[in-house]
């Protein structure tokens, strides 16, 4: 088994990889923009250096590494990636990784391209990692299961993976809260908060929680920085279909022509649409939100800053639930 200092090494030398002009690197990169429409050469690199910068940086990872207890012998553990952004399932890899256990990972077709590059260059460097990881459509047999997807889905995992060891994760989004006194540069961050990845991460903002009253023009003005989102046709399409859809219904709506705004208590929006509510009182908001399954992360003063919903860091586990102690402790 490599030692906890080579793989970190290794991951380190993959940072610098992608962020490199490497003619095969780039190449890939629009493979897995021509595969998915929903990929853009844009959010390929934002998600590329937001895992070079905060996950693939020696010092990060030895601090993160250093409280677990890594197990002394490999267990296999099947991995169930998503596909709704870049290298979504990139963390889970990285945790599968330094924990030393033997990962069968499946990955979702419509981001099937950037990790198995990535994978075939820590091989490329050492063979040894070669008998770790394998990308496979069959996940029988191992001894512990992480599977991420949607409701509907996570019910089919629990039926197959229940009796396992297991992480099954559900739909979940991102909410802000504002209460009036946000800067320039507050708002401009929540805009990158909602729009990156067209909306589509669990920590993309898909709904604004704001106090009564609350003026929504400043707001609104700073999301036309945007507006460059209606040239790409799937989400002007989005956008379309939900204002026809409000329009004949009779469903009040605030845009500034490049995204709809809705008043709905419901966290979930659809892409083009962001959901907007009105609070009185701040705690027990936030003692809701804090409870709620479907709260993937709170964004705002006090919370996860403005503009840094999707740069999460290497102990920031989706679901709040610890990854790599789960891996550990198998």
């Amino acid at each position: 088994m490599l030692s906890t200092e080579t793989r970190i090494e290794l991951l380190a030398r993959l940072g610098e990889y992608v962020l490199s002009d490497d003619e095969k690197w780039e190449e890939i990169q629009h493979r897995a923009v021509s595969g998915n429409a929903w990929f853009s050469l844009s959010h390929v690199s934002l998600a590329i250096n937001n895992i070079a910068t905060q996950f693939l940086q020696k010092e990060k990872l030895r601090t993160w590494i250093t409280p677990y207890k890594l197990p002394e012998h490999a267990k296999k553990v099947g991995i169930v990636m998503a596909g709704n952004i870049p290298l979504v399932g990139f963390h889970d890899f990285l945790c599968g990784f330094m924990s030393g256990n033997e990962l069968l990972l499946k990955l979702s077709s419509k981001d099937n391209i950037l990790l198995p590059h990535l994978i075939h260059k820590l091989i490329e460097w050492q063979a040894e990692i070669s008998r770790q990881i394998h990308i496979s459509d069959n996940l029988k047999g191992c001894d512990a299961y992480i599977a991420t997807g949607s409701n509907n889905t996570a019910r089919y995992f629990e039926q197959y993976f229940g009796k396992y060891p297991h992480i099954i994760r559900k739909n979940r989004t991102s909410v802000a809260i504002l209460d009036g006194t946000e800067n320039d540069k507050d708002l401009e961050g929540l805009a990158n908060d909602i729009f990156s990845y067209y909306g589509l991460g669990c920590r993309n903002v898909t709904q604004v929680c704001v106090p009564e009253g609350y003026d929504f023009s400043k707001l609104l003005n700073v999301f036309n920085d945007h507006e460059d989102l209606m040239k790409f046709h799937k989400y002007k399409n989005n956008y379309d279909y939900y204002l026809a859809i409000y329009m004949l219904n009779k469903i009040p709506y605030i845009t500034n022509g490049s995204l709809l705004m809705i008043e709905n208590a419901l966290p979930f929006s659809a892409v083009g649409v962001l959901h907007y509510r009105f609070y009185a009182d701040k705690q027990q908001l936030i003692q809701e939100l804090q409870s709620s399954e479907d709260i993937q992360g709170i964004i705002g003063n006090g919370f996860v800053p403005f503009g840094t919903s999707q740069q999460p860091t290497l102990s920031d586990y989706a679901d709040g639930i610890d990854t790599m102690a789960f891996l550990c402790s198998l």
